[in-house]
């Protein structure tokens, strides 16, 4: 970061312009209201729910605000407003924000998260933990299940590795094969390739004795693994909805969900209040070591850089999980 910059009341932030396109700005930097902290950030996780704006569809309005669209932001406080007490200059904290591909942004004190001396230096993208962790609650595992995860991005593997941890037998279905390595490598009891579709049922069925399986994750945020999840789902079993639908309508098979009665969880939070709570879970889990996202931090990127880190997001290339923007 340039500390001259930072000293003349200045910040760097990306500004989305159109489709595909972004530069580089010079702001003001943003003060803290009362109850709010001023984050001095030291990155941004990228979520895959940027690339539909990324895109650039017709109700997508550009210039985004400066920092917009960045939401995984982790860095120190340097400035506290009024009435916060909690929270004090050079705590190091995830923060539930929104203008986070920036050098700063503007937080709640009540949607930041204390990070603990032991993970300094360790990248913090809380949210997307934090949504990890309130999916694998909402998601009721318990040692000696049998679940499937449909879909091995990184939600998938923070998942895997918290089931395994729970004591449940994971089923891990992917479509890349670095991806089933991985998961194989976190604990998979057992890896499919995720190409047809009536041979992973057949797999499925003959890994679970004809039962399929106590629970089914789907994570990928698609019409066709959604299917697949439900027909993987024992009668009386949970189908748990995490892949992040942003691209409209969807159909599902509602004889089959009524015949195995099954029941459906859409497991993504909108409270705040319950997000944060998720993002203080994922600390703790990553403090007991039942949750470890570094090795799944595979592209990182400087700010100026971002456009390279949105496409490689949408692109997946090979051994790719996920990338941070970080900010020197």
């Amino acid at each position: 970061m340039n500390i001259a910059m930072v000293r003349s009341g200045e910040m760097e932030a990306a500004v989305v312009t159109g489709p595909g396109a972004m530069q580089i700005e010079r702001h003001p930097l943003p003060a803290p209201g009362k109850g709010q902290v001023r984050v001095r950030l030291e990155g941004c996780g990228v979520c895959a729910s940027n690339l539909t704006p990324w895109a650039g569809p017709d109700w997508m309005k550009f210039p985004t605000e400066p920092g917009g669209l960045g939401h995984e932001g982790w860095g120190v406080i340097d400035a506290v407003g009024d009435g916060v007490e909690d929270l004090a200059v050079g705590d190091r904290v995830a923060a539930l924000s929104y203008h986070s591909y920036a050098t700063h942004d503007v937080a709640e004190a009540n949607a930041v998260v204390k990070l603990p001396p032991e993970l300094a230096g360790m990248p913090f993208p809380g949210e997307p933990l934090g949504c990890a962790m309130n999916i694998f609650k909402r998601a009721e595992i318990s040692a000696g299940q049998t679940v499937a995860i449909v879909g091995i991005g990184f939600l998938g593997a923070l998942l895997t590795q918290l089931t395994v941890a729970a004591g449940a037998r994971v089923i891990a279905i992917a479509r890349r094969p670095f991806a089933l390595q991985l998961a194989a490598d976190l604990g998979a009891a057992e890896t499919i390739a995720m190409h047809d579709h009536w041979q992973i049922i057949e797999q499925v069925k003959a890994l679970t004795d004809g039962q399929f399986c106590d629970c089914v994750i789907e994570a990928v945020g698609k019409q066709w693994p959604l299917d697949l999840a439900a027909e993987l789902t024992r009668e009386r079993g949970r189908l748990v909805i995490a892949g992040y639908h942003q691209d409209g309508p969807r159909q599902i098979n509602m004889q089959m969900w009524n015949w195995r009665g099954l029941d459906v969880i859409n497991a993504h939070e909108r409270d705040p209040a319950i997000y944060i709570q998720g993002i203080r879970d994922a600390v703790a889990a990553v403090m007991e070591g039942r949750l470890n996202p570094a090795p799944l931090y595979t592209h990182r990127y400087a700010l100026t850089d971002l456009d390279k880190a949105l496409n490689a997001t949408r692109d997946r290339p090979d051994g790719f999980m996920k990338a941070l923007v970080v900010y020197p």
